[in-house]
């Protein structure tokens, strides 16, 4: 891991928001400023931020169990909350790998949150940008088995990828590294809510933190091309494999999918 870098507290980071939206205390003024600013205007922000997280954990679950996953690339981690990746992913499987990777300092300072581990699997933390696919990839392997099935999680991170072109050609990039019987799992907020997108366009102009880009749900599709994607295929995230009595939960602007690479 490399010298920490210094934390710009003047400027909004998408983790420390989420954090924020997720009632997290690992966020500055300003952080909780630009999240009550999008409150304001979509008041189910909260509720997205949180659905999906389920969806994150849904997965996970469903890849180190019914799939036998053991190697999970988690890229654009956030901040550590209850149940992270490798505590999803080691409670089911103990020897199950992962590799975390985001570019915000503060999440530095919280890698040893994530560095945790059973005795028979392994994490590591790699500060890098998700426009770096091939340095992600090079560090990824000092932990992962790149001849064996990984699971790659790019869970609203592509949103920060202003240009979809380049976004698509980041998962093919990375995805094009991973052997047969590898997986893909994305989620992104979506278009499809007025209130939503508004709140964001707010957020964009006035924040000064990077650009957030909602995409079509035909556009998320767009990220399994070549894949074959599970059922049931590209959905809101609260569609997604729902837990059993989960049937009241709100509908959100936000969707994602799962697919194995063959």
């Amino acid at each position: 891991m490399s010298s920490q870098p210094e934390i710009d507290t003047t400027v909004p980071h998408s983790a420390r928001i989420w954090n924020f939206l997720l009632g997290g205390t690992d966020n500055y003024p300003v952080d909780r400023q630009a999240g009550e600013g999008i409150f304001a205007v979509f008041p189910g922000m909260v509720a997205m931020a949180r659905e999906s997280r389920q969806m994150l954990r849904r997965v996970v679950r469903y890849l180190a169990g019914e799939a036998g996953v053991r190697q999970f690339l988690d890229i654009g981690t956030g901040l550590p909350t209850m149940d992270n990746t490798h505590e999803i992913a080691q409670r089911l499987a103990p020897a199950s790998r992962i590799v975390y990777v985001d570019n915000d300092p503060l999440v530095l300072t919280h890698a040893r949150k994530l560095l945790t581990s059973t005795s028979e699997g392994a994490t590591d933390y790699i500060e890098a940008d998700v426009r770096e696919p091939e340095a992600i990839l090079a560090e990824a392997a000092r932990t992962l088995d790149r001849d064996k099935p990984i699971a790659l999680m790019l869970m609203g991170i592509l949103g920060l990828v202003g240009d979809y072109d380049q976004a698509r050609s980041i998962v093919g990039r990375l995805m094009a590294a991973l052997p047969s019987g590898s997986y893909l799992a994305v989620y992104d907020g979506t278009d499809s809510d007025p209130a939503y997108t508004e709140a964001i366009r707010t957020y964009n102009s006035a924040s000064g933190a990077v650009p957030y880009i909602p995409r079509t749900q035909e556009q998320i599709v767009g990220y399994f091309d070549g894949l074959e994607l599970l059922e049931p295929g590209v959905v809101p995230v609260t569609r997604w494999r729902p837990d059993p009595g989960q049937d009241d939960v709100p509908e959100v602007s936000c969707s994602g999918g799962l697919a194995r690479k063959p």
